[in-house]
């Protein structure tokens, strides 16, 4: 069976038609498949296009772990690129349906740009989830390793837990970034991260750890949480380049924290998989 791999800066997933294989494989076999060593490597599959009544495409989204995400922001970028090369779109926009909500994609440039409307951030507590009381997660605190940390939370169709740093890097995100993604008694379904850095009032830095797949250097959903809480604390204005370090992506938000997401993507091959890894044991 054929697997397409894409990237969107350093963010890399294999698409998989249902043509290709049905039904989707086992969450073991998934992580197998998205092993770096073990298998064809990625940051997670894509599986679609899927039949549904409420858009024009379904895409179901299996994190390197084998657990489904309900949204991604490059793994949407991604899929639009993948249906754009296989003359299944134009530049047209059109939408697609993933557990997350339904959104609005047009493919630009032939390919190289592609803008998502993302939907709505939500900041309650009651749709994010965060436990406790009904109320907006903002400058809410944690400790970590004797390190007291303030966050906000928010949802843009899946969890986001945003850290506000004057200073950050990678090490400190393999630090917290897993201990905050479990800690299920405050965020039920897990989460992922960002740990923010504002650069300027049109720009921030973010390092990602994102629930099911570890430290990342690029995400559409994690930029779109970052730069909607940047503009809610008032750090930043509503037009905002969000740099990874796999690159950039332009968030921008309308007054009801409507996102809309620009960034490229990049196809890496076509790739045949061997099911000897299956039965593969070290």
């Amino acid at each position: 069976m054929r697997f397409f791999k894409y990237h969107a800066l350093g963010n890399d997933y294999l698409v998989l038609p249902p043509s290709e294989k049905s039904p989707l494989f086992s969450p073991s076999e998934i992580e197998r498949i998205c092993h770096r060593h073990f298998g064809l490597g990625s940051d997670g599959i894509l599986y679609g296009p899927l039949k549904t009544d409420r858009a024009d495409f379904g895409l179901q989204i299996w994190n390197p772990d084998g657990s489904e995400a309900e949204k991604s922001g490059n793994g949407l970028r991604i899929f639009a690129r993948y249906l754009f090369d296989q003359g299944l779109v134009g530049e047209s926009p059109f939408t697609v349906e993933t557990p997350g909500g339904v959104v609005k994609c047009e493919v630009r440039e032939k390919g190289q740009r592609i803008r998502v409307e993302m939907g709505r951030v939500s900041f309650d507590s009651t749709v994010i989830p965060v436990s406790g009381e009904p109320r907006e997660v903002i400058n809410e605190t944690v400790e970590i390793n004797g390190t007291t940390y303030t966050y906000c939370a928010a949802t843009v169709g899946n969890p986001h837990v945003v850290v506000v740093l004057d200073d950050h890097s990678p090490e400190l995100a393999h630090e917290i970034g897993p201990v905050l993604e479990n800690m299920t008694e405050r965020f039920p379904n897990r989460t992922n991260v960002q740990l923010l850095k504002v650069l300027d009032r049109g720009n921030i830095q973010i390092e990602i750890w994102e629930r099911g797949a570890g430290y990342t250097l690029a995400s559409g959903s994690s930029s779109s949480a970052a730069a909607a809480v940047a503009h809610k604390l008032g750090l930043c204005d509503s037009d905002i380049t969000v740099h990874m370090p796999g690159g950039v992506i332009r968030i921008e938000i309308d007054a009801d924290f409507g996102i809309t997401m620009t960034g490229p993507t990049t196809a890496v091959g076509v790739f045949e998989l061997n099911e000897e890894i299956f039965s593969f044991r070290a």
